[in-house]
């Protein structure tokens, strides 16, 4: 963060201060919200999380060398004061700081929202304007009123480029958020499925997307609305912004597109990319067909910045994958390949996992290996869940996938009452209470030159499973959340 005075930051927050000798000492380390990533010279921000009260841990921080604590109460004691600036809303505190400290840096702002496929997008377009000068993004998919503007806050003098990924669970929330960090370019990837139950319909889901391109910029104050040109949904938010518009895709009238799409061997998808300066040949390391579109948007927003088209084909082709539980692909010593995208899903994530599976299996018949589906639960669905889990489970073995083990309760029995109805055998699939049964299941079913996908809403905790897998001492304990402490 840009160094700001405690007496400034009182200020922009409009808190009071309280046990500090010095208004003029200054912030000049990173705002956190985790005690345990303080750093001397920062500052905590308390959050009373569900489980954990982040002022009970303000004391602590700044013993570990924060300047001060942003809280909702004065945190010190008479034998023990800890400076704070004490503000009646903590999460909008932290947003109007981050939006003062936007407003003065002057950086490119990238906002980035969709239904599935953000943090990969958000991963590849870092990669990708981190070549052209310091850029700052999110680490996983801080994307809400508290990981936007904490990821904001972590940019300086030095920063050219900010990405900022955008979620929202309502209309109004992605206004909120390109409230606090004005993008000049702006992303919409897809209108999906993903918590359709909250928003109450695809309808309602566009408009809370479209919210990004709205809040650009015009086209003659450097607007860029980069589109889906696949989307319907996303295309018709042409019509919803003063910027210029950019579409991506397989289209013909996409300005960067892809062509001669293909899947290598391994499953990692490759494809000629073009783009109005000229085109060059991509060969990506991530797996899966679903990442050409990822990378076109990546490219449409690197090509705007003005990355050549040459030097974007090579950055595609090395980019990796910087979030864990997405598409983490580790072959085992004995020739079993465990693919961990347990971070999240929905329908759109799902069906493009489960063909990933079956390309990367492809390659492994030639040796025996089969593919396995471990799938749980897609969370928020609403009155959509019965029919979207019983389609997935019926794509699996329309897609010939060797066996899917459905984890958990009602949900994954939908997701195995699909694979066995529309199955023929009745051994498609087979349904397993919790993820050490699966875990007990595959340790004595696999065989070298499997393929093991694991994917479920993060609330599932499925990443257990991989890492069970990957470990031989056994189920590893699921992470907690991200309160503050």
């Amino acid at each position: 963060m840009i160094s700001l005075s405690l007496a400034e930051i009182a200020s922009i927050v409009g808190g009071q201060q309280y046990d500090i000798p010095d208004a003029g000492r200054t912030v000049t380390g990173p705002v956190v919200a985790d005690s345990r990533a303080v750093r001397p010279g920062g500052l905590f921000v308390a959050f009373a999380g569900e489980r954990v009260d982040g002022h009970d841990f303000a004391a602590g921080a700044v013993e570990a060398g924060a300047v001060a604590v942003l809280a909702a109460r004065p945190v010190g004691t008479a034998g023990r004061p800890v400076p704070a600036i004490v503000v009646d809303d903590v999460t909008a505190a932290l947003g109007a700081l981050a939006r003062a400290v936007v407003e003065r840096l002057g950086t490119t702002v990238v906002g980035l929202t969709g239904s599935a496929g953000k943090t990969s997008t958000k991963d590849l377009i870092a990669q990708l304007l981190q070549r052209h000068g310091p850029t700052v993004w999110p680490e996983g998919n801080l994307n809400n009123e508290i990981g936007l503007p904490l990821t904001a806050l972590r940019a300086d003098d030095t920063t050219r480029h900010l990405v900022l990924e955008m979620g929202a669970r309502g209309v109004g929330h992605i206004r909120y958020l390109a409230e606090l960090t004005p993008p000049r370019i702006g992303v919409v990837l897809n209108v999906g499925s993903a918590h359709i139950g909250e928003f109450g319909g695809r309808e309602r889901i566009a408009e809370a997307k479209g919210e990004l391109v709205e809040a650009l910029p015009t086209a003659e104050d450097g607007g860029v609305a980069v589109l889906n040109a696949d989307d319907p949904y996303v295309r018709a938010m042409a019509a919803r912004t003063k910027a210029r518009t950019v579409l991506f895709g397989e289209a013909e009238d996409a300005a960067v597109r892809a062509e001669n799409v293909r899947l290598t061997d391994l499953g990692q998808p490759a494809f000629t990319l073009r783009t109005p300066s000229g085109c060059s040949d991509v060969t990506m390391r991530l797996y899966g067909e679903h990442h050409v579109s990822n990378a076109l948007a990546a490219a449409a927003v690197a090509h705007e910045l003005g990355m050549p088209v040459d030097e974007i084909a090579i950055a595609l082709s090395e980019a990796g994958t910087l979030s864990r539980w997405r598409m983490e692909v580790t072959e085992r010593a004995d020739g079993v390949t465990v693919v961990n995208d347990a971070y999240n899903a929905n329908p759109e994530s799902m069906r493009a996992a489960l063909r990933a599976l079956v390309a990367m299996g492809a390659a492994g018949k030639a040796k025996g290996g089969r593919t396995w589906a471990v799938l749980g639960e897609m969370a928020e669905l609403g009155e959509e869940s019965l029919a979207e889990h019983d389609a997935v489970g019926r794509l699996v073995v329309r897609l010939n996938v060797s066996k899917l083990v459905a984890v958990g309760g009602r949900e994954a029995a939908w997701l195995d009452m699909g694979a066995k109805n529309e199955g023929s055998w009745g051994e498609e699939s087979v349904h397993v209470s919790d993820a050490r049964a699966a875990v007990d299941l595959l340790r004595s079913e696999l065989r070298p030159g499997d393929v093991v996908l694991v994917k479920a809403s993060r609330s599932v905790g499925l990443e257990r499973v991989a890492a069970a897998l990957l470990d031989d001492g056994g189920l590893m304990g699921a992470e907690g959340g991200a309160a503050s402490r």
